[in-house]
C-alpha cells in the first residue's frame, strides 16, 4: 500500500474570448462541483463523471492510502487571472506540503490552461509540484488530461506519466482517471522505469472535427489501443485546443514504454496516421441563415428532429452563452415547434421568476457579456415554466453531475421555446430542458449551445445535425483567427 496525494484543477482557456476566470469562477458549482478541499473533496466528486472519481475508485481497489488535496474547475472562458492562479496553486501546494511524505501524486488537470501572466499554466504548476516532492527520489506524478490539452514539453518533462481521454464527447473521463490510477499502481510496484516519447503535430485541429464519433478521429482512436502493449503500457493522443493562442497549441502524441525505442515507435506510428488524415479534419459549417433553410428542408425530408449546434457560442469552449443570432434566425425563418437553449441571462431569468408562470413581459435578451458586435435582443416573453436550475444530469457526458445553473425559465418568444439560465453552461444534456418540462424528442428543431458534447445524448433523436456558425467567440474556423504566439511553422487550414 502506498500513500498517494490526489487533487485536480481544470480550466480550458479560450484566449480569444472576453470573460476571464477569476477565483470566484473556480469556487462556484456549475456543471461540476464547486471548490472542495480535504475529505470534503472526495464526497463532492463521488459518483460524478470526472477523472478524479475514477482515480479514487482505482486507488481504493488497490488499497492505497488516499490523501485528498483540492479539486476545482471553472467553465471554459478567457484567461485565468493571475490572482486566481496564485491563490489556487498556493492552496494546492500548501496542502501537498502538509501531506508529505507521499509515494505519488495523482492530478486531474485539463491541459489547456492559459493565464494572464503565463502561457503554460499546467506546465508551471507541475514544475512547482515536482520541485516540492523532489526529483531525486521515486515520487511519481501521474496526470490525466482532457482530449483538448495542448501538451507542452514542460508538462511531459515534469510529469511521470500523462494519460489523456480517448472520446469526444468526453464519455470516458471517469475511465481515464481509473486507467491512469491503475498505471500509477503499476509504476509503484514495478522496479523498471518508464521512458517517455513525445511528438507534436504541426497543424491545428478544429474543435468540431476532433469528435471521435465521426471521421477522421474515429479511426485514429480505434487504432490507438492496438499500439498499447506490455512494453508500451501508455499511449495518448491530444487533439489540442485551437482557441488557445500559445506557442505549443495543437495536437500531440505522448507515450511511455519499458523500452525507449518501442515507446518512440508507437508514438511515431500514431503520429504518422494522424498526419496522413490531415485533409479529413475540415468539415462543412453552415452560416446561420443557410442553416435555417437547410434545417427546414431536412425536416421536410426526414420528418424528425433537426439538431443545430450553435457552436460559436458554446460555453464549453469559452463562449458567453448569451448570443441570440440563432434564436433571431429561427424566428425570421418561422421554424415551428422549435427550441433553443440554454441562453445565459440572469437578468431575464429573474424577470421571468418575478412574472410567474403565465406571465408576460418585455425584455432585452442576451448580449450583456461584452461579445464584440452583439447587442441585446428586444423581445416579448411569455413564461411557460420556471425552476431553480438544479437537477441531476442523465446523459453520457454529464451523468451524475448535480447541475446548479441558478434561476432558469422556459419562455415562449415569437413562437420559439427558449430556455434561459443564470450561468453560462454547455447544453449537452437533455436534462437542461427536461427539468423544465420540455421533451426535446417532441420538438421539430432543437438548437443547442454546444459544439460536440451534445452528440451522445442527442444521437438517438436527431435525424440530422447541422453545425451552425452564428456570432460568438468559440471561433470554429482557425483560419479566421490572428495568432500571435503559436509556433511559426504551424499549418492553419480553413474550414469548408
Amino acid at each position: 500500500m502506498a500513500r498517494i496525494a490526489i487533487g485536480g484543477w481544470q480550466h480550458e482557456t479560450n484566449t480569444f474570448a472576453t470573460v476571464k476566470a477569476n477565483f470566484a469562477a473556480f469556487e462556484q458549482a456549475d456543471e461540476w462541483p464547486g471548490m472542495n478541499a480535504g475529505p470534503k473533496m472526495v464526497w463532492a466528486v463521488k459518483d460524478v463523471h470526472l477523472p478524479i472519481a475514477g482515480a479514487i475508485k482505482a486507488l481504493y481497489e488497490d488499497q492505497h492510502e488516499i490523501v485528498p488535496l483540492l479539486w476545482c474547475s471553472a467553465t471554459p472562458c478567457s484567461y485565468v487571472t493571475e490572482d486566481a492562479f496564485a491563490r489556487i496553486s498556493q492552496h494546492l501546494l500548501g496542502l501537498l506540503a502538509a501531506a508529505l511524505p507521499v509515494d505519488a501524486v495523482y492530478l486531474d488537470l485539463h491541459g489547456a490552461m492559459v493565464c494572464e501572466h503565463l502561457q503554460d499554466g499546467e506546465g508551471v504548476f507541475l514544475s512547482r509540484v515536482r520541485n516540492l516532492v523532489g526529483s531525486q527520489i521515486p515520487v511519481f506524478v501521474i496526470v490525466s488530461l482532457d482530449l483538448h490539452a495542448n501538451v507542452t514539453p514542460l508538462m511531459v518533462e515534469k510529469a511521470s506519466v500523462l494519460d489523456i481521454y480517448r472520446t469526444y464527447p468526453h464519455i470516458d473521463m471517469g475511465a481515464t482517471g481509473y486507467r491512469t490510477a491503475k498505471l500509477l499502481s503499476h509504476c509503484i510496484a514495478s522496479p523498471r522505469p518508464l521512458y517517455k516519447a513525445f511528438r507534436q503535430i504541426d497543424f491545428l485541429i478544429p474543435l468540431n472535427t476532433g469528435c471521435t464519433l465521426i471521421e477522421p478521429c474515429r479511426s485514429i482512436y480505434d487504432r490507438l489501443p492496438a499500439l498499447i502493449t506490455r512494453q508500451v503500457p501508455s499511449l495518448s493522443f491530444a487533439c489540442g485546443f485551437h482557441l488557445s493562442d500559445i506557442f505549443d497549441a495543437g495536437p500531440a502524441v505522448v507515450g511511455y514504454g519499458l523500452n525507449r525505442q518501442q515507446a518512440v515507435a508507437a508514438v511515431m506510428s500514431l503520429a504518422n496516421l494522424i498526419e496522413h488524415k490531415k485533409p479529413d479534419f475540415y468539415e462543412k459549417i453552415w452560416p446561420v441563415n443557410r442553416a435555417m433553410a437547410e434545417a427546414k428542408r431536412a425536416f421536410v425530408q426526414h420528418g424528425a428532429t433537426i439538431v443545430m449546434a450553435d457552436t460559436q457560442d458554446n460555453p464549453g469552449g469559452g463562449g458567453a452563452g448569451d448570443t441570440t443570432g440563432v434564436l433571431q434566425a429561427m424566428i425570421e425563418y418561422r421554424l415551428e415547434n422549435a427550441l433553443i437553449g440554454v441562453i445565459n441571462d440572469a437578468e431575464v431569468a429573474a424577470m421571468a421568476h418575478a412574472a410567474g408562470i403565465g406571465g408576460k413581459f418585455s425584455a432585452q435578451l442576451g448580449g450583456k457579456t461584452g461579445v464584440p458586435g452583439h447587442r441585446p435582443f428586444q423581445c416579448e416573453c411569455e413564461v411557460m415554466n420556471i425552476s431553480d436550475g438544479r437537477f441531476t444530469a442523465t446523459g453520457p457526458m454529464y451523468k451524475g453531475a448535480n447541475m446548479a445553473l441558478g434561476p432558469c425559465a422556459w419562455l415562449r418568444i415569437s413562437g420559439v421555446c427558449v430556455v434561459v439560465g443564470s450561468r453560462a453552461v454547455q447544453t449537452a444534456d437533455q436534462g437542461h430542458f427536461r427539468h423544465l418540462g420540455i421533451e426535446p424528442a417532441k420538438m421539430s428543431y432543437v438548437a443547442l449551445k454546444s459544439s460536440v458534447h451534445f452528440r451522445n445524448d442527442y444521437a438517438d433523436l436527431a435525424s440530422k445535425i447541422l453545425i451552425v456558425s452564428a456570432l460568438g467567440e468559440v471561433y470554429a474556423d482557425p483560419s479566421t483567427l490572428t495568432y500571435e504566439n503559436i509556433r511559426p511553422h504551424m499549418e492553419i487550414t480553413g474550414m469548408g
